[in-house]
């Protein structure tokens, strides 16, 4: 099993697709539904065997929560704050603009 290359907290953006979000949970290896996973193209469709990252992410349109694996994300680097509206549920920002967990809202 590999180690998660993002944090939560961390902005992150799609590779591929126009969205960027928050981690605010990981899993070691894809855990969701064989049927989300058969949904994705299989020309794009990544290994199970690697991190998967929980997103509150957002796109130009709408926020959403975002399921993506490692291999997808790279880190954002705009230094925009991310809108999404359940951000102030679990995270605190910074004066420098980082995302901390809330003790609260972590497990």
């Amino acid at each position: 099993m590999r180690k998660a290359k993002f944090q939560i907290g961390q902005v992150v953006s799609h590779r591929i697709f126009p969205f960027r979000g928050v981690i605010f949970d990981v899993d070691p290896e894809f855990d969701n539904t064989e049927e989300w996973y058969q949904a994705i193209p299989e020309d794009i469709r990544p290994p199970k065997d690697q991190p998967f990252y929980h997103l509150l992410a957002e796109n130009e349109e709408t926020e959403y929560i975002a399921y993506v694996s490692e291999q997808n994300l790279v880190p954002d680097t705009s230094g925009e704050p991310v809108r999404h509206p359940q951000i102030g549920e679990l995270f605190d920002k910074t004066p420098d603009g980082r995302y901390e967990p809330k003790a609260a809202a972590m497990h």
